[in-house]
């Protein structure tokens, strides 16, 4: 498998990565699923005139939305995975000190119990695989 070597360093590395990727894939799912039921008031584009329920779900928003709200997008994600979600080796992987309950960027909701953190944890990287 991948530790056949038993480099400690990649596999923490793959192991916090994982965590990253799969909190991402669990929010962009919620993201997905919340746009069939609710649309943000106002507007996307306020000098296009482009409202947020004019912009179609799933693949079809790449067409309505302008570059430079994808932009924004890149750049806010970006801040995240650069600034926020960083590594700290005396904490475990995917206990980044920025991230709240369920791993959103400084999130207000904080585990105090070290052991129902672990759990947590645990929980979560069995089911970011699925």
């Amino acid at each position: 498998g991948f530790t056949k070597n038993g480099d400690a360093d990649a596999f923490r590395r793959r192991r916090y990565i994982e965590l990253k990727h799969g909190r991402v894939s669990m929010l962009a799912c919620l993201g997905y699923i919340t746009a069939y039921y609710y649309r943000f008031p106002g507007e996307v584009s306020p000098s296009l005139g482009l409202k947020f329920e004019d912009v179609p779900n799933g693949l079809g928003a790449f067409s309505k939305v302008p570059l430079s709200g994808w932009a924004q997008m890149i750049f806010f994600a970006g801040t995240v995975e650069l600034f926020q979600y960083v590594d700290d080796p005396k904490r475990a992987p995917g206990d980044f000190e920025n991230a709240g309950f369920l791993g959103i960027p400084n999130g207000y909701l904080k585990i105090s119990d070290p052991e129902s953190k672990a759990k947590k944890l645990s929980a979560e990287i069995a089911n970011g695989r699925l």
